[in-house]
């Protein structure tokens, strides 16, 4: 069941606003669209979706989600994260499949809320073109946006997944999942 009972997930109009002038439909759609799009899902939601605990909870936040498509997460990187006190000392530095397991995460709120996906643990089944381009340290906030591209037999599914700090692309790639039981 869907956390998101206040949200408008059918994706379909009503037969009404097809008789509506092309002016009043996108009036209409530009009102409405925040109910997909503006979205704030906080930690304690993230954790009913999720089954990921301290120390590998990486998602703080959703900020924007659009069922079946997409969901942007941050992840506030602060220094007292048990990682930076070997990566590396004196020079801390997020570790890349840190990265990649938080872009997963965010992936995981768009995967466990689709509507034909029942139980279950969706796990990663590989990653693919996977580029780190600048170092995330800490301060930094990560803002993960992961698209889902493909789902094949509702057990497996391709994501696009780019991280971004203050704007600059950080890392990106392509995550496959698996649903197993």
């Amino acid at each position: 069941m869907s956390i998101f009972t206040d949200v408008n997930t059918s994706g379909s109009a009503s037969s009404h606003v097809s008789t509506q002038t092309q002016a009043e439909t996108d009036r209409l759609e530009s009102e409405t669209s925040h109910l997909n799009t503006d979205v704030h899902i906080p930690v304690e939601e993230i954790q009913k979706l999720l089954p990921h605990r301290y120390p590998f909870s990486l998602v703080d936040r959703i900020i924007r989600y659009v069922p079946g498509k997409l969901a942007v997460g941050i992840k506030n990187v602060t220094f007292n994260e048990p990682h930076f006190q070997g990566h590396f000392p004196g020079r801390p530095i997020m570790p890349g499949v840190l990265i990649v397991e938080a872009m997963a995460q965010v992936g995981g709120i768009v995967l466990t809320q689709m509507a034909d996906v029942q139980g279950g643990l969706f796990m990663f089944a590989g990653i693919d073109k996977v580029r780190f381009r600048q170092p995330v340290v800490p301060g930094d906030q990560l803002v993960m946006t992961v698209e889902l591209l493909s789902v094949k037999r509702r057990r497996f599914g391709a994501m696009q997944g780019r991280a971004e700090v203050d704007g600059r692309l950080v890392a990106e790639g392509e995550l496959k999942f698996a649903l197993v039981d």
